[in-house]
């Protein structure tokens, strides 16, 4: 599962990953959660990389009002391809969603001298930011006038937890190597190749650590909260419970 995420990276460095455009006016975010607006990264008519404003939490035609959106922050890998919600969009309308780092939390032993679930932020060691697999939507209000502007909205696709993960949750986001970004968002090769791409990535070079509880707050949004937790108040992740998602 992906609940929730950072992204603080210079617009230049998104800019030569992506690849798009536009200059969009970005604020460093420490704590991006579900139903707020989150830069993508689509295809254009064009044949062009745009960076997109998108709310987390997609909206499928179908959907009576907003608040169904908060359910679908996330769509399984295994089953986007068939999902009613999501298929239509994972056979046409794939994304980038721009980030370089995310939150998981292990839940704990009940008793333990620790919080009920320990936060920790999951990013590569080297700080660069990186692309989770998302899908897009574009969702018409049916109490709105029939011209009003169209919601734009996302999901982020999960997998199996990799080797690093696992001790802290068995679902990860779908985090895509660069290499993999074109054949992502073109689809040339089909549902096959495109279920193909939605693996667990490799843990080399990516590290995890606990980072303070404040997290859990998401009107908590200042840069502080990517500091690491001190020494004494640390704990490593062990293999123990593992949350349930919903996804």
């Amino acid at each position: 599962m992906c609940g929730r995420y950072t992204l603080t990276s210079p617009l230049e460095a998104l800019r030569a990953l992506f690849g798009f455009v536009e200059r969009p006016n970005l604020e460093p975010r420490a704590n991006i959660a579900p139903t707020q607006d989150v830069l993508a990264v689509r295809l254009g008519e064009d044949g062009a990389r745009h960076a997109a404003a998108l709310r987390w939490g997609l909206l499928p035609p179908w959907a009576k009002d907003r608040r169904e959106g908060a359910r679908m922050i996330n769509a399984r890998a295994e089953t986007v391809a068939t999902s009613p919600a999501f298929r239509k969009a994972f056979a046409a309308r794939r994304c980038l969603i721009a980030a370089d780092g995310f939150y998981e939390w292990q839940k704990r032993d009940a008793g333990a001298k620790q919080p009920a679930k320990q936060p920790f932020r999951i990013c590569r060691e080297d700080g660069a930011p990186f692309a989770f697999a998302g899908l897009w939507e574009r969702w018409h209000d049916p109490a709105e006038p029939k011209d009003a502007p169209a919601v734009e909205s996302c999901t982020i696709l999960t997998t199996d937890a990799n080797d690093l993960l696992r001790p802290i949750h068995h679902r990860m986001p779908v985090i895509l190597p660069a290499e993999t970004h074109a054949d992502w968002l073109a689809g040339d090769g089909g549902t096959e190749a495109l279920q193909a791409l939605l693996r667990p990535l490799p843990p080399d070079g990516w590290t995890a650590y606990p980072v303070s509880t404040r997290v859990n707050k998401v009107a908590n949004d200042e840069l502080s909260l990517l500091e690491p937790l001190a020494e004494e108040s640390a704990a490593t992740p062990a293999p123990g419970p593992t949350q349930q998602s919903l996804f």
